[in-house]
C-alpha cells in the first residue's frame, strides 16, 4: 500500500512479532500523518537517528470493551461474597457520584493506565449519560465529550459505544439509580448520539446494553442507526442465565434469536460475552459473522461462566478482548486466560497459538472497534505499537523467537516498556509521557468518588 505524507521518524524494533513470526531486526518509518510507511527487515543495528525499541513490539492492543468508571470498584468489590447482581448494586452507588468533571478524570487516569499497558484504543461501552435523575446536562452529551476528552490526553484512541439503555428489565421502566441512563426511547437516544462526532483519535460507535434493557420494539432503531452511520455496534450478550430465562419468558426466544429478529447480528456487531449459548444461538452468530468480545478477568471475577469461544471462532465469529470491569488492566492476561479457562473447561490444551490469541487481542480487536487499519506492523497501518520487555523477570530465558509465547504466556502489563501511538511515545521506559505519576492520580480521582 502507497502511504502519503512524510517520513517523520524511524524506529528499530530489536524484535518484531509480524502476525506469523518474530523478525529480529526491523526498521519502521511512521509519517507525519501517524502511519507506517515502510517497515525493513534484516536491519542488524539501528539506522543513525533511529528510536531504539528493545524487547518484543507487537501492534498495539485494543481494549474492545471498557466501563472506565468500573476502575473504581478494583479491591471494594472483591471483599466477601456475592453474586453479578450484588456486584452490580454496588456499582450503582459509584455511578451516581459521577460528574462530567470527575468522570473525564477518572477516564483520563485509566486510560493512562491502559497505554501503561500497551493498549493504544479503546471500547468505551458508555451509558452514564445523565445528571443523576435522568435530567440531561445543558450538553445532552457531557459525559461522552468528557470520555473523548480524557482519551486524547491519555494520548490513547476510543471508540466511544454510546450505549442505550431504556428499561430495567423486558419493558419496566428504569429504577431511580438507573434514570441517568436512560434516553426514554431509543428514538431520542438517537438523536442525542448523532450530535457526537468523530475525531482524529475517536469513533463514534453504538451499543445495546442488552435485551433486557432495551425494549425489543426499539432494537432495530438502534441497530438501523449503526447500519446509517456504517459504525460499530456492541451489546452485552447472554452474560447471565438469568436474563436467558427472562427472555424466554417475555418472548419465548433466547436473546441471541432476538437479536436476529430484529435486525441486530451482522459483521459490525459485536456480541460482549457471550457465555450462555445454544447450539442455535452459536450458528447464528457465526453464520452472520457477528464477532465476540471475551472478557476473561470479569467474567471469573464476577462468576459468570466460561463462555464457548472455541465454538464460536470454528462457527465464523471472530475473537476480541477486553477488560470490561477492570478488576485488572492486562490484555495480555486476558489473552492468556482466554486459552487457559478452555482448558480448564475441556481438559485439553492448546485451542489457540500465541499468534492466534495476539491476533484477538491486536488486529480483531481494533476491527471490532471500527478501525481495520490498526493492529499490524505493515504499511499503510496506523503507526500504533507496543514493546514487551524480553528481559523482565518474568520473561527473561526464552529464545528471542518465541517471543509470541513468551508474550502471551509469562508477560504481564508490567513488562510493557514502550507505548505508540500514531507514532508519538506515549509510554517511554515504563513511564506515561502525558500523565504524571498515574498511580497517585488513580487514588486521587477514586478517593473522590467515595465521597
Amino acid at each position: 500500500m502507497q502511504v502519503k505524507g512524510h517520513v517523520l521518524k524511524t524506529y528499530w524494533l530489536e524484535h518484531a512479532w509480524l502476525g506469523t513470526h518474530v523478525e529480529p531486526g526491523v526498521a519502521l518509518d511512521v509519517t507525519d500523518d501517524g502511519r507506517i510507511s515502510a517497515l525493513r527487515t534484516g536491519a542488524e543495528t539501528p539506522p543513525p537517528g533511529a528510536e531504539v525499541l528493545r524487547g518484543l513490539t507487537v501492534p498495539g492492543l485494543a481494549n474492545a470493551h471498557s466501563h472506565a468508571f468500573h476502575r473504581a470498584l478494583r479491591g471494594t468489590v472483591q471483599v466477601g461474597s456475592g453474586t453479578f447482581w450484588t456486584w452490580r448494586d454496588f456499582m450503582y452507588k459509584v455511578a451516581q457520584n459521577l460528574t462530567p468533571d470527575s468522570y473525564f478524570a477518572l477516564a483520563r487516569a485509566v486510560y493512562a493506565e491502559m497505554a501503561l499497558a500497551g493498549i493504544t484504543n479503546v471500547g468505551e461501552f458508555h451509558y452514564v449519560h445523565h445528571a443523576p435523575g435522568g435530567v440531561p446536562y445543558a450538553d445532552p452529551n457531557a459525559m461522552g465529550e468528557a470520555l473523548l476528552a480524557a482519551a486524547a490526553e491519555a494520548g490513547i484512541r476510543i471508540t466511544l459505544l454510546d450505549t442505550a439503555y431504556l428499561s430495567s428489565g423486558f419493558g419496566r421502566a428504569p429504577e431511580p439509580h438507573q434514570l441517568r441512563f436512560s434516553d426514554s426511547t431509543a428514538d431520542a437516544w438517537a438523536e442525542r448520539v448523532s450530535a457526537l462526532k468523530p475525531r482524529e483519535h475517536a469513533l463514534i460507535g453504538a451499543a445495546i446494553h442488552s435485551v433486557r434493557a432495551v425494549p425489543a420494539g426499539q432494537l432495530a432503531t438502534v441497530a438501523a442507526w449503526a447500519e446509517e452511520h456504517r459504525a460499530p455496534l456492541h451489546v452485552h450478550l447472554s452474560e447471565q442465565t438469568a436474563e436467558n430465562d427472562a427472555c424466554q419468558a417475555a418472548h419465548g426466544r433466547t436473546p441471541t434469536e432476538l437479536l436476529a429478529d430484529h435486525g441486530v447480528l451482522g459483521p459490525r456487531t459485536t456480541g460482549v460475552h457471550n457465555t450462555h449459548l445454544t447450539d442455535g444461538d452459536i450458528a447464528l452468530l457465526g453464520s452472520t459473522t457477528t464477532g465476540t468480545c471475551m472478557c476473561p478477568t470479569t467474567e471469573r471475577d464476577l462468576a459468570d461462566g466460561i463462555g464457548p469461544a472455541v465454538r464460536l471462532q470454528r462457527a465464523g465469529s471472530p475473537l476480541s478482548l477486553g477488560s470490561d470491569s477492570h478488576a485488572v488492566i492486562d490484555l495480555l492476561e486476558e489473552a492468556r486466560a482466554m486459552e487457559l479457562n478452555e482448558r480448564l473447561s475441556s481438559r485439553t490444551r492448546g485451542h489457540w497459538t500465541a499468534n492466534a490469541l495476539l491476533t484477538a487481542a491486536t488486529a480483531d480487536g481494533h476491527a471490532a472497534l471500527g478501525r481495520p487499519d490498526a493492529g499490524r506492523l505493515e504499511a499503510g497501518a496506523l503507526a500504533d505499537f507496543t514493546t514487551v520487555a524480553l528481559d523482565s523477570v518474568r520473561t527473561a530465558g526464552p529464545l528471542p523467537r518465541l517471543g509470541a509465547e513468551t508474550a502471551v504466556f509469562a508477560a504481564t502489563a508490567a513488562d510493557v516498556r514502550h507505548t505508540v501511538v500514531g507514532g508519538r511515545h506515549i509510554v517511554r521506559d515504563g513511564a506515561h509521557t502525558l500523565v504524571a505519576d498515574v498511580p497517585s492520580t488513580l487514588a486521587t480521582t477514586i478517593a473522590a468518588l467515595r465521597g
